[in-house]
């Protein structure tokens, strides 16, 4: 159409000149050069694209130079050892390294060239093995072959850099900043995703951005807070912003499931998996982890959902998520993965393994990291019918030295929970009884900052009760344990720390018949909440365990999730869309006071926007707790004025709700007066509307509708 439009005003344009264009030669018309008057020539196109392709072909290559020069009968085991350094970064293709060989020695020549499967690898390889020492006369320059080019183009003589103006980049914190001090979350109800302000004192929230179909599947904040992350068909996004949600990256992995980000936000884990053409194989699956500032793909795994399929709590197509777990505090410096009969450790500098080979562990099933430091703990069952116990052990990374280990008999099951600061390990511990009929349970205490790492066993009063539930107090000494038979569990509370500091962990109160099967500490401690989700139809208990005392009970009907805000101050329970009636959320206040409830229909998702730790030391915050009634003043005044603004709304909200009700009565009275002889007529002209002045008289008429007969035969 365009080029039919093109040509009729090429023909009226020839006709107003007075040209014949049948008398003309287009071959021999010769434009000035470097101009197009506008029209890009299609023979530019295909150069075009024909420089796009030679350009992706290579750019999955590099070459490596000052590499050993060595004769040919040392060829294959030259190139062995660069396969065995290079494919620690991604897969390199059959007959993808190639090494020149001068035709006069028959020996290399100093470098090669190495083809990677993708461009990806290919960066990640320049830029981790770059400055590799081979031996003491080797160390590797790694280029992008790509980069050939601009090598060829240094001028003789060195020039300054220009110097570009600094431009300072987004806040991405600036939330932190509310002058309200309130927080965020974000909710997902049908195909709206909106983060809103949890304005508590005001009973609402407060629209921060909206946006319809802004994840295909869910969304997840960054454990900082600093991102929003989005799941999409042909991958994952971040979005953050100081006044509102941009963009800020994307990371490319088609038919995206499931993604995971480190501790400290550095990286971001995504996961696909992908039905074979053979029925009989297993899914194949393919993990990336990306940097999550520049989008590159730092590592990835591909390979069998059985080679995924050992530990994690949950994931799909047979594999458990998250495939790899993230240690050693924010830092991101090692993350690991369980595989069979060993964990394999991986370091973030290279991106390889740690001392390029994995733990071995006979047997392993289960791991998990402390919290804020580079310990392992790892959990290996009993082997040759109990011959062999079943353990517990402490390995210290990246040195793999045994810390502490813990023999366990007669096992059938174990779980470990670690502490939030990593001061302590809780290891609960199913046993079989004697005749192996049945079990009963207890816990293994490791005091993980205390010399030698002291173990204490635990057994609850009735070693028979079954535990329903475990949970350490976050930053705090103390943990909570549901155990029982349900409908009415009992609720324990523990403390590592006694009166006179002897070390022993000590029971601090059991509540009896409990409807709960849920615990949720505040992140500042102090403060619980015994749940009782699925069957116990949203029972709620607020309760202090510093006073040991309920502060209040209450019930959000069939709630499926509760959480605390990152500060502590409030707690969430929600109705998502696996129930089909009452969707939506309540925000309630630390002591159980309901403060706001939003309904919502085809609710998915209520998630806190985490906070980053604060900086404040902790003497500093001490001080501020010692000095609290000094600070409080503060806001004790804002929130008067809060409340007298509240005051000044309801009372605004009544008066409007009164003139509304006095216009209501007037439009009626104007009715009732215009309809005024339309009722003097029905009454056969009698004026008065006032009851009093008629007397009500009962009137019966018969009224003879039909008569018949009828003759009734003789028996």
């Amino acid at each position: 159409m365009a080029d039919v439009l093109i040509m009729n005003e090429t023909e009226a344009t020839a006709a107003r000149l007075g040209i014949d264009l049948s008398q003309v030669d287009y071959d021999s018309i010769r434009l000035p050069s470097g101009e197009d008057f506008g029209i890009i020539s299609d023979d530019e196109d295909v150069y075009q694209d024909e420089q796009l392709e030679l350009d992706s072909s290579f750019g999955n290559i590099v070459i490596v130079d000052n590499i050993p020069v060595v004769p040919r009968e040392k060829f294959e085991k030259l190139e062995g050892v660069i396969r065995k350094i290079f494919c620690q970064i991604g897969v390199i293709k059959e007959d993808g390294i190639v090494m020149p060989v001068d035709p006069e020695t028959q020996k290399t020549v100093g470098y090669c060239f190495i083809e990677y499967s993708t461009p990806q690898e290919a960066e990640v390889a320049a830029e981790k093995i770059n400055g590799y020492k081979l031996d003491k006369a080797h160390v590797f320059v790694v280029n992008l072959f790509t980069e050939f080019e601009k090598f060829m183009r240094v001028p003789d003589e060195w020039a300054p850099p220009e110097s570009k103006p600094y431009t300072p980049g987004e806040n991405l914190q600036k939330w932190l900043t509310d002058e309200k001090a309130r927080d965020q979350f974000v909710i997902r109800a049908g195909t709206d995703t909106e983060v809103l302000w949890n304005d508590a004192r005001q009973a609402k929230t407060e629209l921060v951005y909206k946006r319809t179909y802004w994840t295909e599947s869910f969304v997840q904040w960054s454990p900082l807070g600093t991102y929003l992350a989005t799941v999409h068909r042909q991958g994952a996004a971040v979005w953050g912003g100081a006044a509102t949600f941009n963009r800020l990256m994307r990371y490319a992995h088609p038919q995206v499931k499931l993604i995971d980000f480190s501790p400290g936000e550095l990286y971001l884990v995504t996961y696909s998996s992908h039905e074979p053409s053979n029925p009989r194989d297993a899914y194949m699956v393919v993990i990336n982890i990306f940097d999550v500032r520049t989008g590159k793909v730092r590592r990835d795994f591909k390979g069998s959902a059985d080679e995924f399929a050992i530990g994690g709590t949950g994931g799909v197509a047979g594999v458990s998520w998250p495939v790899f777990r993230w240690g050693g505090g924010n830092e991101d410096k090692y993350f690991a993965k369980l595989g069979k009969n060993m964990i394999s450790v991986y370091e973030t500098e290279t991106f390889s393994l740690i001392d390029k080979k994995s733990l071995k562990v006979e047997n392993v099933v289960d791991f998990c990291w402390s919290p804020t430091d580079p310990i392992i703990a790892l959990f290996v069952p009993e082997l040759g019918g109990g011959n062999q116990p079943a353990r517990v052990s402490l390995i210290q990374i990246p040195n793999k030295e045994e810390l502490r280990q813990k023999n366990l008999f007669s096992v059938s099951d174990c779980k470990m929970y670690w502490q939030s600061n990593g001061e302590y390990l809780a290891v609960k511990v199913d046993r079989y009884t004697k005749t192996k009929k049945s079990t009963y349970t207890g816990f293994e205490l490791f005091r993980i900052k205390e010399r030698d790492i002291p173990i204490e066993v635990l057994e609850l009063d009735n070693k028979n009760d079954k535990i329903i539930a475990f949970a350490w107090e976050p930053k705090g000494h103390r943990f909570a344990v549901i155990h029982g038979d349900n409908p009415r569990p009992d609720v324990s509370f523990y403390s590592m720390r006694t009166a006179n500091n002897t070390g022993r962990v000590s029971k601090l109160t059991t509540l009896k018949g409990k409807q709960a099967n849920a615990l949720f500490w505040s992140p500042a401690g102090r403060f619980i909440v015994l749940a009782g989700l699925k069957g116990f139809n949203g029972q709620l208990e607020f309760y202090n365990v510093d006073e040991l005392e309920s502060m209040a009970t209450a019930e959000h009907f069939m709630a499926t999730d509760v959480e605390w805000d990152p500060t502590g101050r409030y707690v969430a329970t929600s109705v998502t869309s696996v129930h089909e009636m009452e969707n939506g959320f309540n925000i309630w206040s630390f002591n159980g006071k309901l403060l706001y409830r939003i309904l919502k229909d085809h609710f998915f998702q209520f998630l806190w926007r985490p906070r980053p730790p604060s900086f404040l030391t902790p003497e500093k915050e001490e001080e501020i707790s010692k000095n609290l009634k000094k600070y409080s003043k503060k806001y004790e005044l804002e929130d008067q004025d809060v409340s007298m603004q509240l005051s000044e709304q309801e009372r605004e909200k009544r008066r409007m709700l009164k003139e509304e009700w006095d216009k209501w009565i007037s439009k009626w009275k104007r009715s009732h007066e215009e309809e005024k002889l339309e009722r003097q007529k029905l009454r056969d002209g009698e004026a008065s509307d006032e009851e009093e002045e008629y007397q009500a008289r009962e009137i019966e008429v018969e009224e003879l509708l039909d008569v018949s007969e009828e003759v009734l035969s003789e028996f």
